[in-house]
């Protein structure tokens, strides 16, 4: 998928991105990290929990983001995701339909966090800048209310 991306590979990127974090199988985990992610590829939490905005604020600091860099490092933040919100059972994750084509090379995908009786638990706004092979190389996450 080169990143000029077409109707049908947003709605393959949407499809894969959105099945990363609910993946339970570790190596598909990590295989589909891989394919979706160049090699140095960043992940940022643009609005971490509020907890650390209040403690960086008490430190004068502004407020911070949070971001992991290549295969390895987003393996571990999307691991952790899944055991807190889809492992536990709790939740899984879905779009909000097909991810938006942005400007040139640059998506955004719309998810929900959501419980067994159909309920969302929260929810969020992926902006994705795609390489030319339409591999993510910067992911910005926020968070929202549900």
């Amino acid at each position: 998928m080169s990143n000029r991306v077409d109707n049908n590979s947003l709605a393959t990127l949407t499809e894969q991105y959105i099945a990363v974090w609910n993946e339970a199988d570790q190596q598909a985990r990590v295989k589909r990290i891989a394919e979706l992610w160049t090699t140095e590829g960043t992940h940022v939490l643009v609005d971490p929990p509020q907890v650390i905005r209040e403690t960086a604020a008490a430190l004068n600091f502004p407020t911070p983001y949070m971001s992991v860099r290549g295969h390895r490092e987003l393996d571990a933040r999307i691991t952790r995701a899944y055991e807190m919100f889809v492992g536990s059972g709790t939740f899984v994750f879905r779009s909000r339909g097909v991810a938006q084509r942005l400007a040139e090379g640059v998506v955004g995908i719309g998810w929900d966090m959501v419980a067994a009786d159909g309920s969302v638990g929260g929810a969020g706004y992926d902006v994705l800048a795609l390489d030319e092979d339409g591999r993510i190389h910067a992911d910005h996450q926020y968070i929202g209310p549900a």
